[in-house]
Formats: C-alpha cells, sequence, structure tokens
C-alpha cells in the first residue's frame, strides 16, 4: 500500500509508502489520505495523528505523470479533499519529516500542530518554477509564520533549504538526528493522546479560530488559479521539460 495506515494507543499513523517514487503522491493517495482524515474525525478512538515517511523522502509531492494524467480541475478532486481535511482537521496532526520534503511535502506543515524534522531533511516549494501558484493555503499561511520576506523567498524563487533553516522560519518545532526523529515524534504524539481530548481539540480550536475563514478563502483562490494556470502555457513548458530533462524557456510568454 502506498499509504499505510495503522492505530495503536489512540494515535493514527499515516505513512507514506512509496520509497521508489519517493513518495510522489498521485489522486488515489490523495483519495486514501482525504478518507482516512475524514474517518479519524468521527472516530473516538483516534486521539492523535502522525505522519511519516521513509528516511530519504518525506515526500516529494505530487506525481506529475499522475497529476497530468488526473489534473484537479474541481474542489472535488482527491487533492483538495485532503486539503480540506486535514486544514478543518480538529485532532491534534504530528509530523515526522525526513529526508525530501517537496511542495505539499511542506505545505501540509502549516496544517499540523507539531512538526520534527530530521537533520537530512530538505525542503522546497517550486510552485513558481513548474508555472503554477501556491496551494494549501501557503501564500496565507507561510508569511504568516516566517514573515514576509522569508515566504517570499520560498514560493517566488522555490530554492531548496535545510532543517536548520526551517527551524529558524518556524516551519518545525526541532530538529533531531534522523534515528531519533520517529521515536520522538511517537512520544509528542503519546502525549497529546494522554490528555484530554477536549481539551486538547479547544485549545486548537482557539488557536486557529481567527484564520479559520481567510484560510478557507485562500485556499479557495489558490484552487481557481491553480487549476487555470495547470493548462497554461508556462506550466507546459514547465512540465515537458521536466520530462526531456532540460531548463524550461519562458522568456516567450509575457
Amino acid at each position: 500500500m502506498d499509504i499505510q495506515l495503522s492505530k495503536d494507543n489512540g494515535i493514527l499513523t499515516i505513512h507514506f509508502n512509496r520509497e521508489e517514487k519517493k513518495n510522489a503522491i498521485t489522486a488515489a493517495m490523495y483519495q486514501q489520505l482525504a478518507d482516512a482524515l475524514k474517518e479519524a474525525e468521527t472516530d473516538s478512538a483516534v486521539r492523535a495523528i502522525l505522519f511519516t515517511g521513509k528516511p530519504q523522502a518525506f515526500s516529494a509531492g505530487n506525481d506529475l505523470e499522475d497529476f497530468l494524467k488526473n489534473p484537479p480541475s474541481a474542489k472535488e478532486a482527491p487533492v483538495f479533499q485532503f486539503l480540506w481535511q486535514i486544514s478543518h482537521a480538529s485532532k491534534p496532526i504530528v509530523a515526522a519529516v525526513s529526508g525530501v520534503a517537496v511542495g505539499i511535502g511542506t505545505t501540509l506543515l502549516l496544517h499540523c500542530d507539531l512538526v520534527y524534522a530530521a537533520d537530512n531533511a530538505k525542503f522546497s516549494l517550486p510552485f513558481a518554477q513548474l508555472g503554477l501558484c501556491p496551494e494549501a493555503a501557503s501564500s496565507l499561511l507561510l508569511p504568516h509564520v516566517a514573515g514576509y520576506q522569508r515566504a517570499a523567498e520560498k514560493l517566488l524563487l522555490g530554492e531548496a533549504f535545510a532543517a536548520a533553516e526551517a527551524l529558524e522560519m518556524g516551519i518545525v518545532n526541532r530538529v533531531l538526528p534522523l534515528e531519533e526523529l520517529l521515536p520522538f515524534a511517537q512520544k509528542q504524539a503519546a502525549k497529546l493522546a494522554a490528555l484530554p481530548a477536549n481539551s486538547i481539540r479547544v485549545t486548537k480550536q482557539l488557536m486557529k479560530k481567527n484564520r479559520v475563514a481567510a484560510t478557507e478563502q485562500q485556499m479557495a483562490a489558490e484552487i481557481e488559479h491553480f487549476a487555470r494556470m495547470l493548462t497554461g502555457p508556462e506550466a507546459k513548458e514547465a512540465f515537458t521539460a521536466f520530462f526531456e530533462k532540460r531548463k524550461p524557456d519562458f522568456r516567450q510568454f509575457a
């Protein structure tokens, strides 16, 4: 299974398990993720959620080949269902990030409550490089977390950055040696699962209350632009260049 789900001691672990593709996410995987989060909302046995990947890859982002075969053109698309579920999750979400975290592999972290990174983690947000715009309300949330200039550098240039910088920006809570990452994240999730569930949910709701409407509006605006840009000439050039393993040439476009 490309997405492995397990429940133990109140923790739902969502494990990206497509190592041969660096955990690149397909439409089918997004649907599994969306369904798992939706079910977790009403499952009293789930008191905390933990996202994890492989040592060398949390997620390489969208599987571009699958992405082009199944372009998300409406809000009902699996990727947008997943984004809605993670952005509205009432239960605490912990992420353990190691290796590459590209695109949505980074933006989903902005909806988590606790994020821990291995010292080999490398983050990137290459939306503009692909002729696209940000998603997951990252154009709102990243400036809020990191400040406008830091966010602009990451979203406009799309260049990769290391775990130490992600910590400095406020995207992650702590950086740990790779071998310590998952045990530590599991321990933190277990702490959350052991606390009064209602207290945790209400505290999370209160902290996010002032940003819920803005996040929904920003995500809707991003979806509209994203769907239009996905079929545009710049994205076509970017994707063609990617598959042809060459540098894209955007000089012909205004």
